[in-house]
């Protein structure tokens, strides 16, 4: 009798295994920790927004729309951008409609980096850039933000810039730091890149969670810069809606032609009644102008929760995440500390060792508090044994 046989595939991507986020969240599960390793929120959206969706399905509104988006949404998409930042883009040809910003990532990744490139990720980074880059047959330069404070390091990214510098990945709110960019780093960014023909993969997705009064520093607000970037953002993040994989790309008109062209084929297209409902509900800009303020109350809630443990507060500036140095605590590695906060005092949290190659131990942790208050106050309860 014969034996089927699976033949053997050689891995594209040989270093990556089970996320450090599945883990967690898996121990969370298991001893019922409030889990606040997880970077998305646990509330709902507003109603108002699942009725527009709603109605576009009960409309008609399911067929394939066109491959880029649909026309509606992209006009808005392009109103909201120019209103914020001043940047003009034609929503003909360089507003891109996306599954999500991880997809516009990879897409813009792929559209650009030949192998051999190089593409340089300031570290630590979003763990979907690397396999990306690699994916594409690029080589990833690692560039570390400054230790303590995540600042670029604006020395070292000159000196990492090659003849064979393809692209360089900013994201500004960071994750998982919280720092935010300001205009004199992009200004700096510029001055590195002028004389180059270096790409720029702008990582917006938290662009409208800046706090205390900052304006967040969009690419899309320096022509220099939008002159040779992809910005990227992400409907999920801002609406409160991450399942829906919504996001998308604003590029000149010569970057969107090749970044459709493989958009077309690892997409093609985007769900057609969420686009629609999206359009309607951007109608009012209320919900992401209010967006900062939202999210910093709980920010300050969850801060001044911790502030009465052991646990250093690190500067949150952005973003929905904050960083805590735990030195006081424990001399356990980074995953360690998280196990056992999980386990032991029933709060889980994600090192930020595997944001890096070396998996480096600065003995950090990193909370979301993009959670109901009660879940705050819960895991602010357990934290205070601390």
């Amino acid at each position: 009798m014969n034996v089927a046989r699976t033949p053997a595939v050689t891995s594209r991507l040989p270093q990556v295994g089970t996320t450090i986020f599945t883990v967690m969240s898996a121990l969370a599960t298991q001893h019922g920790a409030v889990n606040l390793g997880q970077g998305f929120p646990d509330f709902d959206c507003d109603p108002a927004l699942v009725d527009a969706v709603n109605r576009a399905m009960r409309s008609g509104l399911n067929q394939y729309p066109p491959m880029a988006g649909v026309p509606v949404l992209r006009e808005a998409i392009a109103r909201k951008i120019e209103a914020l930042y001043g940047g003009a883009y034609d929503p003909g040809d360089e507003i891109t409609v996306t599954a999500g910003a991880t997809q516009a990532i990879l897409t813009a990744i792929l559209a650009a980096v030949h192998p051999g490139d190089e593409v340089i990720v300031l570290e630590p980074c979003y763990d979907s850039y690397v396999p990306n880059i690699e994916l594409a047959g690029g080589r990833v330069v690692r560039v570390a933000l400054a230790a303590g404070t995540f600042r670029p390091d604006f020395p070292a990214i000159a000196a990492a810039i090659t003849p064979r510098t393809r692209a360089i990945l900013v994201n500004t709110p960071h994750n998982p730091s919280a720092t935010v960019w300001t205009r004199a780093d992009l200004d700096a960014l510029a001055t590195l890149l002028r004389p180059t023909d270096v790409l720029l993969i702008a990582d917006e997705v938290y662009e409208h969670m800046v706090y205390d009064g900052a304006a967040h520093a969009s690419v899309c607000a320096h022509p220099e810069l939008a002159a040779r970037a992809f910005v990227v953002s992400s409907f999920g993040k801002t609406y409160h809606v991450t399942g829906w994989k919504v996001g998308y790309v604003a590029a000149p008109r010569a970057l969107t032609t090749e970044f459709r062209k493989v958009h077309q084929f690892n997409v093609f297209t985007v769900n057609t009644p969420v686009q629609h409902g999206l359009a309607s509900y951007m109608a009012d800009p209320g919900p992401y102008l209010g967006l900062a303020a939202f999210y910093q109350r709980k920010r300050d809630l969850f801060r001044n929760g911790l502030a009465r443990t052991r646990l250093r507060l690190l500067p949150s500036q952005g973003s929905y995440f904050q960083c805590v140095d735990y030195s006081a605590i424990s001399d356990r590695s980074e995953e360690d500390f998280c196990r056992w906060l999980t386990t032991e005092i029933g709060v889980a949290a994600i090192p930020l060792a595997p944001f890096y190659e070396d998996g480096r131990n600065q003995r950090l942790a990193r909370f979301c508090f993009a959670k109901r208050d009660e879940t705050l106050s819960s895991a602010l309860e357990r934290l205070a044994r601390l």
